[in-house]
């Protein structure tokens, strides 16, 4: 399974605040293979070390540097740590703190020297649920499963979950032709599976609370319409997977097809975005000109902003008119103009989605839904 551990909103916010003399911010694709991980101990002490050279170029303090070389180095050294890994770390370090984060996706690897922490890579990752949860729910079975990614399905033991329709109702069979009330022929067997939904909702209910992630249903009818009406979970997504678990369906074909629903409805809140996008931009609550952006982000202006995740524009932005200055290369003495501005909006409660390039509004590096119209 994948150990992931994604900064909260609230997390976010906080690491927005950090200021130091020296930060380092390092990013690399890891492996969640533990005997493949010694590769990853070397790559990261590599970066290290880059880390150090940039900061000893720009004259940062010895005894600084060595207290947060020290901080770094005990973290490649611990077995445990390396033994439960995702696809991607973030290691961000001052000389007085470090922070980690196990991502679900492959990063390209980033050496960020300055002030500040630089947090972009971050923005994607906390951006769409790169996990899921999948309901296989058939009359004669329930199974509650965890879709990582890029591995198996792996099934989720859940407390007083029902072993099948019966088996909630506490009968042996829904097939019951005796006069009791409703519960009878055709009529009580849908009365009976009405129960059965709510029993697998009731249980599943306390194991899915404080997950932000969506909730795949497979199932056929009349179940999918039975449980729909009476889930409380609301991550469960609109789109079904019309097979019955009971059918025999086999689970590497379930998380195939879990995993497309998931893609597109990913794809469908990004177009829902942009189609917000272009009607605020119609109205003037929308651009794509950096210096703009810049300046709305340092005004508190910016409702909502898209940031290309892998577009890096060294420079800085001024800490009160949001003016942009860009410099020739990444350097100790600069940061990252596109996570500055990101920080600043997340800070004012603007809300940040980082987005691969294809995806943003004419291919710009940042793009603001803003809160109102700025004066020119």
């Amino acid at each position: 399974m994948l150990y992931l551990d994604l900064p909260s909103l609230a997390e976010l916010r906080a690491l927005v605040r950090v200021g130091s003399d020296l930060c380092v911010s390092l990013y690399l694709p890891t492996t969640p293979l533990t005997r493949d991980a010694q590769a990853d101990r070397i790559a990261l002490r590599n970066q290290l070390a880059e880390a150090l050279a940039q900061a000893r170029a720009v004259q940062a303090d010895k005894r600084r540097l060595a207290a947060l070389a020290e901080q770094v180095e005990d973290l490649v050294d611990d077995d445990g740590f390396w033994a439960h890994q995702a696809h991607g770390l973030a290691v961000l370090a001052t000389p007085d703190h470090v922070w980690t984060f196990r991502l679900p996706s492959r990063l390209e690897p980033v050496v960020e020297v300055s002030d500040r922490l630089y947090l972009k890579p971050l923005y994607r990752a906390s951006t769409f649920p790169h996990e899921a949860f999948v309901l296989a729910l058939a009359q004669g079975s329930v199974r509650l499963l965890e879709l990582p990614p890029d591995l198996p399905l792996l099934e989720v033991r859940v407390e007083g979950l029902p072993a099948d329709a019966a088996d909630a109702v506490g009968r042996s069979t829904l097939a019951d032709r005796s006069p009791k009330g409703r519960i009878q022929g055709s009529e009580g067997r849908k009365v009976r599976l009405v129960q059965y939904a709510r029993a697998v909702d009731a249980a599943i209910r306390p194991v899915l609370a404080g997950r932000d992630l969506p909730l795949v249903l497979a199932a056929t009818r009349p179940l999918d319409d039975i449980f729909r009406r009476v889930c409380s979970i609301p991550g469960l997504v609109d789109e079904t997977i019309p097979l019955s678990p009971d059918g025999g369906i086999a689970d590497p074909e379930l998380a195939t097809l879990a995993r497309g629903v998931v893609d597109r409805l990913r794809a469908a809140q990004v177009a829902q975005t942009l189609e917000l996008f272009a009607s605020r931009a119609a109205q003037h609550r929308a651009t794509t000109d950096l210096v703009t952006v810049a300046r709305a982000a340092s005004w508190g202006a910016i409702d909502t902003l898209l940031v290309d995740i892998d577009r890096h524009l060294p420079g800085t932005v001024d800490e009160e008119t949001g003016e942009v200055e860009l410099a020739d290369r990444p350097s100790a003495l600069s940061y990252g103009v596109v996570d500055e501005i990101a920080g600043r909006a997340l800070l004012a409660g603007g809300r940040v989605l980082g987005l691969r390039a294809a995806d943003m509004p004419g291919g710009a590096a940042v793009a603001a839904i803003l809160r109102r119209p700025l004066a020119g």
